[in-house]
């Protein structure tokens, strides 16, 4: 979809509010009428806008609206990512939303290129991990606004972290894994198979890593992807622990600060 010069200066507008409002830790309630985005195509406008402001892009979130849902993504700042076990200090982190998730992490570059890389190809250049996405808005009620607006708002990333590498992970079935987050040692979601994009999560690489690149500029070496929450948002607060733990996929960590 074709975004006209008048459009994208009011929608590098929104980019400068919810930049603002980030960067000054002063939630807003929502954006000006003219400048919402009325559309997907909108959001990922808004959401380049403000992940090239943070920095370096350490990876991508990647969901998509049901097992047959086109995938959608958001940009992941490098500077937001930590190790696993991670202390998450600062008014960064207001909400202290946290979703358990499946992530995989390219081990070697996937430039774009005019041939679609398989589903072979892509599974040798990934590993797969256990994390832990952070839940973090320039609104004050995330969950309240329309969809594209959270979309625009990096759709609500935060931060993130990854555990440990899950060996023979190509043998997981994902509707029969279990899940389970903790906060504070206290179980607070435990289900099994709850992957909202559906129990292929290859096609979520595939997409990335194909349709996705004239926007990526194509997969790196380093970069994270996580491919949607299996317990939904679950509001934390400061001083907790919050791990994440599958049957068979391991378990990641992390802690925000006092």
């Amino acid at each position: 979809m074709t975004i006209t010069a008048a459009r994208e200066a009011e929608l590098q507008q929104a980019a400068d509010l919810l930049l603002t409002a980030r960067r000054t830790h002063t939630p807003i309630a929502d954006l000006p009428d003219a400048l919402r985005p009325t559309n997907d195509a909108e959001a990922f406008y808004i959401q380049d806008q403000i992940a090239a402001a943070f920095g370096p892009i350490g990876g991508y979130k990647i969901g998509a609206r049901g097992p047959e849902g086109e995938p959608f993504f958001a940009p992941m700042p490098a500077a937001w990512l930590g190790e696993d076990g991670s202390l998450f200090r600062g008014p960064n982190h207001r909400l202290h939303g946290v979703e358990a998730e499946i992530a995989f992490q390219l081990t070697q570059d996937l430039p774009p290129r005019a041939t679609p890389y398989t589903r072979k190809e892509i599974t040798a250049a990934i590993t797969c991990h256990p994390a832990i996405e952070i839940l973090e808005s320039a609104f004050i009620d995330p969950m309240s606004l329309p969809r594209e607006t959270m979309l625009a708002d990096l759709q609500i990333h935060g931060g993130f972290v990854g555990g440990p590498a899950v060996s023979d992970w190509q043998h997981i079935d994902w509707s029969k894994e279990k899940v389970t987050l903790l906060t504070n040692a206290v179980i607070r979601v435990e289900d099994i198979g709850t992957s909202p994009t559906g129990h292929d999560l290859l096609r979520l690489l595939e997409y990335l890593a194909n349709q996705g690149a004239s926007r990526t500029g194509g997969l790196k070496r380093g970069d994270w992807v996580t491919t949607g929450s299996w317990t939904g948002a679950t509001w934390a607060a400061a001083g907790c622990q919050v791990v994440a733990r599958f049957s068979n996929a391991g378990e990641a960590s992390l802690e925000f600060a006092t």
